[in-house]
């Protein structure tokens, strides 16, 4: 079942499990087009840092795909897929 990336963005503090856990949707190292999927090797627009320190790159689709499991290990969320919309008036 495929869920929508905002249901990985949620506010920007709050409790799971116990543990404060902050999201982002602005990243401090922004995603480059060297950034690769770790699924697939498409161009990641998804970073998850893990509560074990390590990190996740994903594609808009694997992101999707994997999107409950990655909200109950993930630390930060951070989510580029708004550089996959058509640009309007360009």
């Amino acid at each position: 079942m495929l869920f929508p990336l905002a249901t990985l963005i949620t506010a920007p503090t709050e409790e799971r499990r116990g543990r404060k856990v902050t999201t982002a949707t602005a990243p401090s190292t922004p995603l480059t087009a060297e950034d690769r999927c770790d699924r697939c090797g498409a161009q990641a627009y998804l970073r998850v840092a893990l509560q074990s320190g390590g990190e996740l790159l994903f594609c808009a689709h694997h992101a999707r795909e994997h999107g409950d499991a990655l909200k109950e290990i993930a630390v930060t969320v951070v989510d580029e897929t708004h550089k996959l919309a058509p640009s309007h008036g360009a």
